[in-house]
C-alpha cells in the first residue's frame, strides 16, 4: 500500500491539525509515514501545505510530484497543486471558497463539500476541516474512524479535550456527506 496525499488551505482552517491526526493514526496502525508540513510566518491567514506519505513499505522520499490525493481548503491551495494530482486520484474541495469552475480537471475523483455550511449546520464553524477529514477517511481504506477516535486525544490539545466528541461528530457528518455524492 502507497498513499500520498497533500493538505492546503491557509493558516486557521485546521489543515495542520487533520494532517496531524491522519499521521498519528497511521503511524498506530503500524503503517510508514512522512510528514511534511509548510506554513507561513503569520499567525493566522498564511499559507499552509502538508505532504503525507503512507506506506507499508520503507517511503524513499517524503516528497511527492504527483500526490494520490488532494484536500483543498481553498482555491489559491487548489490552483496551485490541482494540476499535478495524478490522473484517477482523489480531489477533495471545501465548495464554499471553491467555485466549480476553478476545478479543472475531469480524470478525478472529485468530492465538492460545502463544508463551512455544514459545520455552522451543526453549530461549530471550526469543525470545517474535521468534515473535509470525514470525507478523507470515506474515501480511503486505510484508516477509519475508529483510528481517529483512539488517538484525538493525543493530538489535540488538553484544553481542546472536551470539543473531541463534536470532532467526532463533524468526521461522522463528513463521511455522510461523501457517501451520498
Amino acid at each position: 500500500m502507497y498513499h500520498d496525499v497533500i493538505m492546503t488551505g491557509f493558516g486557521g482552517q485546521g489543515i495542520q491539525m487533520i494532517s496531524q491526526l491522519v499521521a498519528v493514526a497511521s503511524i498506530k496502525k503500524g503503517l510508514n509515514i512522512t510528514y511534511l508540513p509548510s506554513y507561513g510566518v503569520e499567525k493566522r491567514g498564511g499559507r499552509t501545505n502538508v505532504t503525507l506519505v503512507i506506506s507499508d513499505e520503507e517511503i524513499g522520499s517524503p516528497i511527492t510530484n504527483t500526490p494520490s490525493g488532494l484536500i483543498a481548503m481553498d482555491l489559491i491551495g487548489l490552483e496551485f497543486y490541482q494540476p499535478i494530482v495524478a490522473r484517477n486520484g482523489l480531489l477533495i474541495v471545501n465548495a464554499d471558497l471553491i467555485p466549480d469552475d476553478r476545478i479543472k480537471r475531469d480524470d478525478l475523483n472529485i468530492l465538492k463539500i460545502k463544508c463551512n455550511e455544514e459545520a455552522l449546520r451543526i453549530g461549530n464553524q471550526k469543525m470545517a476541516n474535521m468534515i473535509l477529514l470525514g470525507c478523507y477517511i470515506h474515501e480511503i481504506d486505510f484508516l477509519d474512524i475508529d483510528d481517529i477516535s483512539r488517538i484525538m486525544h493525543e493530538v489535540l490539545p488538553a484544553h481542546h479535550a472536551e470539543s473531541i466528541p463534536d470532532n467526532l461528530n463533524a468526521i461522522k457528518r463528513g463521511m455522510e456527506l461523501a457517501s451520498s455524492k
